[in-house]
């Protein structure tokens, strides 16, 4: 049976950096200086914090200045930025289902575990990890990490509104250092100082982060089981219901749009002529939930049980917690959604983005991932097809173009 140790409540709050939007201004080769002496000065700080020299000194070992693709990454979180359709395609598809799957049978044993100790569903873990690290896959990329303290001082010093929780995050990264959980060179992690496989700020490793395969380590850049049971860790103390779901998909009734943001029992939403969109009601109960409209009055309804809401204290963003809810939901085999977004005309759906994808690798344009995601390597080849065809090379999916390769 899997060991689980937690550690005690301890460290700062559990801080949310999303929203926190700024811009701001490239780094020139001058300001290294005024980088050096920021850190310099901050070890008065760490140091009435319990922050040894030492620990202080390894921690910026090699540190020669700011690290500017901090700075460029700080001015984009897509969960506030893409449309929700777009959002969701690319975090709930057929392929990260899939590797959910194979990931849920791989680590069958320790999700159990997870289960019968902290009562949350092992899709909802599998989900998390998917949101948060593609399966750990991101960590295999160096380009996507960055040192820890390196990255929380460059925030510190150079963009004034995440400042605050900089310092703050910066402060239990090296408590995190000192206790010797994880190396310096593996103290690593996202621009904002997420870390491992489930995405961790340092304030809140400090407060979930658990040793789930009993090697007297907390660590989750390396140890799966700690990761996952960090995340179930996290989502039970702030208040999952074991044996609940999330939500339901619910049909909007003509002029019901009005309750956007109510909260009432389901019955009562039922009384009101929500149904789900297969036609049946909703479970009996005292169970509440709140209405949301994620694509206004033209979109799918949904209504969110209390376990939507904890799932947000793990991202702050709608958008991240359906993603989450709708993701397990297909892993589990439930199915996905039945109703469709209002998307703008000529746009691809998630079924037609793996088509078009799988039709340009065939045509050997493409040698990627058939994933639904369009990044650069598809939108090369989308160019170079447009181009081909004498279309007006814009570079981005469309129906037009999906048609003229059928």
């Amino acid at each position: 049976m899997t060991k689980i140790r937690t550690s005690p409540l301890r460290g700062l709050l559990f801080l949310v950096a999303a929203g926190m939007v700024a811009t701001i201004s490239p780094i020139d080769a001058r300001a290294d200086a005024g980088f050096k002496s920021w850190v310099a000065n901050f070890y008065a700080t760490a140091a009435k914090n319990g922050i040894t020299r030492q620990t202080y000194s390894r921690a910026f070992a090699g540190v020669n200045g700011p690290d500017q693709d901090v700075l460029d990454k700080a001015n984009y979180q897509p969960e506030f930025k893409s449309k929700i359709w777009d959002y969701l395609d690319s975090r709930v598809n057929p392929y990260t289902v899939k590797i959910g799957r194979e990931m849920g049978a791989r680590y069958g044993s320790t999700l159990a575990a997870m289960e019968r100790h902290f009562g949350v569903d092992r899709t909802i873990l599998l989900a998390i990890w998917s949101m948060e690290s593609n399966y750990g896959a991101a960590l295999e990329n160096p380009e996507r990490l960055h040192n820890v303290p390196q990255a929380l001082a460059t925030l510190a010093w150079a963009d004034a509104k995440r400042s605050n929780y900089a310092k703050k995050q910066l402060l239990a990264a090296l408590e995190i250092l000192q206790e010797g959980d994880v190396a310096p060179k593996q103290l690593t992690g996202s621009w904002a100082g997420a870390m491992g496989h489930t995405q961790f700020i340092p304030t809140s490793y400090l407060l979930y982060a658990v040793d789930a395969d009993g090697n007297g380590k907390r660590d989750i850049w390396h140890s799966v089981p700690d990761a996952l049971a960090t995340s179930a860790n996290l989502l039970a103390k702030n208040g999952w219901t074991a044996g609940k779901t999330w939500g339901y998909e619910a049909v909007l009734p003509a002029g019901a749009a009005r309750y956007a943001g109510d909260t009432k029992t389901l019955a009562q939403w039922q009384a009101l002529g929500f149904r789900r969109p297969n036609g049946k009601g909703f479970p009996r109960g005292s169970d509440r939930a709140t209405l949301k409209l994620m694509a206004g009055a033209e979109g799918p309804a949904f209504l969110m049980t209390s376990n939507f809401f904890t799932i947000k204290k793990y991202n702050a963003a709608d958008s991240y917690a359906l993603a989450v809810g709708l993701l397990a939901d297909e892993i589990a085999g439930y199915g996905g959604m039945q109703q469709t977004w209002p998307r703008p005309a000529g746009t691809l759906d998630i079924k037609e983005k793996f088509e078009l994808q799988h039709r340009m690798k065939e045509l050997g344009y493409y040698d990627g991932e058939v994933d639904g995601n369009f990044g650069s390597g598809s939108k090369s080849a989308i160019s170079a097809i447009q181009q081909r065809l004498g279309m007006q090379q814009s570079g981005e999916p469309s129906r037009t173009l999906l048609n003229a390769l059928r």
